[in-house]
């Protein structure tokens, strides 16, 4: 079918005919629908091409608010129905071709996002308006060098030169002794300064040169980071807290790095970095060797993950699915495991410096609860039935994912999932809010508590087929669902 056909056939908002459904969750909670074609998606994002060739894939996509504005997406989700010769005609206003631009980017709809940047390359701006368009495209990587180009065609080499040798000193790994982290600490300053206030700083940024560099020293100082943990094994090291304090200022360096990246588009190569060392790097710190020792570097380390999951959970990072699953269940353990052994630490040792502080709890919990929220229904149970199996953490404590995951199922009210396994069978209740006279609360004999493998896959098939159902009437029932054969 052509494109001409494709529009006259499909329009955006038809509920008849949509097969998939957009939802953007604003910051109250609610959401906000639009009845979109998986055809029409797909022709013109790779985003929505990767989210619907899943296995798992559901009819619903859900987009965070923090990244994505209402009146830009559904301007955007328009303009995937346009056939490409209607496309420059979609803008009036710079501002609209900029906003679209913003939604484009993480959405990957590579036409639209050269039709923004051709249109605003042809119209003339206004003095403020230029400054918005340097504050919008700045982030957008190399896409955005025409317009870089426009708003300062000026020689760069100067700036990028500086910047260049700020960044090999930073990277270099010979460049880890004490006596060098003033100096450091001064080039970091000057980094950073450079990303926020250099007026040439945007070109600086989109450079290839400079981009090259970046991702050099990413690989670097990661690989740098794992070779001097793999040598904590040898005995002698256990209790060398000048090893310790070693792998602490290359952890400090990782640290910065998280807070400069993103100004430098480059956050997906630190994450995905980020992952592919993560298991030797905790196989290596929860060796039970250093069970007691090496706390400063425990707490760094909750601290380094901390942003990675803010990031990630922020949603301005379109990590693929598998991607952000492996980074949950990676880290999720030591998180929990940690942050009662440095409360209990804490009250055995008086003055001990390393429990969590407050703000790094709420962060991350924060951030773990949004990366779930964001994932699939199907990854979702699959977490929160490893939460209950757990008995239910204090820490960090997922029941405000579980109490979202009801409200986005449109279950009414408060509601509460209740388990009964009885040998060969599973008896599920859906409890609302005995305020809502149109739901009576029914009587269960006991909550499930998963204490076994075999019990944990009843729990998760239970949640799966609840979530699966859609409520058609105004009563609350039993579902009775045979599963004899998972014990074989």
């Amino acid at each position: 079918m052509d494109k001409a056909g494709v529009s006259k056939t499909y329009k955006l908002g038809d509920p008849i005919t949509s097969d998939i459904i957009v939802q953007l969750r604003n910051k109250e909670g609610r959401y906000e629908q639009f009845y979109c074609h998986s055809s029409i998606l797909t022709k013109k994002s790779k985003f929505f091409v990767d989210q619907l060739c899943r296995p798992n894939s559901t009819n619903c996509i859900e987009l965070s608010a923090s990244v994505f504005d209402y009146e830009y997406l559904n301007k955007l989700l328009g303009m995937l129905y346009l056939s490409g010769e209607s496309l420059p005609d979609s803008f009036d206003f710079v501002r609209i071709a900029l906003g679209v631009l913003q939604t484009a980017t993480p959405l990957r709809c590579e036409e639209i996002s050269k039709i923004c940047i051709q249109y605003l390359e042809a119209v003339p701006w206004e003095d403020k308006e230029e400054e918005e368009i340097l504050n919008a495209v700045s982030g957008l990587g190399p896409l955005a060098t025409p317009l870089l180009a426009r708003i300062q065609p000026v020689d760069i080499s100067d700036t990028k030169d500086v910047f260049l040798s700020a960044i090999s000193f930073l990277m270099c790994t010979s460049r880890t002794s004490p006596q060098l982290d003033d100096l450091k600490t001064s080039m970091r300053e000057q980094v950073d300064y450079m990303l926020v206030e250099d007026e040439d700083a945007p070109l600086v940024i989109v450079d290839d040169e400079v981009r090259a560099e970046m991702k050099i020293g990413i690989s670097t100082i990661f690989s740098l980071f794992e070779k001097e943990m793999s040598s904590f094994p040898h005995e002698v090291a256990f209790r060398s807290e000048k090893a310790e304090s070693k792998v602490l200022r290359i952890l400090l360096d990782i640290e910065w790095m998280s807070s400069i990246v993103p100004k430098m588009d480059l956050m997906m190569e630190f994450i995905s970095t980020w992952i592919d060392v993560s298991d030797n790097i905790l196989r290596i710190i929860q060796d039970e060797k250093l069970d007691m020792i090496m706390w400063g570097l425990k707490r760094k380390l909750l601290e380094v993950v901390g942003k990675v999951l803010e990031a990630v959970s922020c949603g301005t990072l379109i990590l693929p699915v598998p991607a952000r699953v492996q980074l949950f269940t990676t880290w999720l353990p030591y998180i929990r495991k940690m942050k009662p052994l440095l409360e209990s630490k804490g009250s055995e040792e008086l003055g001990f410096p390393y429990k969590m502080a407050d703000d790094l709890c709420h962060s991350t919990q924060s951030s773990i609860i949004s990366m779930v929220l964001a994932l699939p229904v199907q990854e979702q149970t699959d977490i929160l039935a490893d939460w209950i199996q757990a008995d239910q953490v204090k820490f960090p404590d997922l029941s405000e994912a579980l109490e979202y995951l009801s409200k986005a199922l449109h279950f009414p009210g408060k509601a509460t999932w209740l388990f009964f396994v009885d040998a060969s069978m599973i008896y599920v209740t859906v409890i609302s809010c005995p305020t809502l006279d149109a739901y009576v609360p029914m009587q269960v004999k006991a909550d499930v508590k998963a204490t076994t493998k075999e019990e944990t896959l009843l729990l998760i098939l239970a949640r799966r087929q609840l979530i699966l159902r859609r409520r058609c009437d105004a009563k609350w029932s039993v579902m009775d669902h045979d599963v004899s054969h998972l014990a074989n």
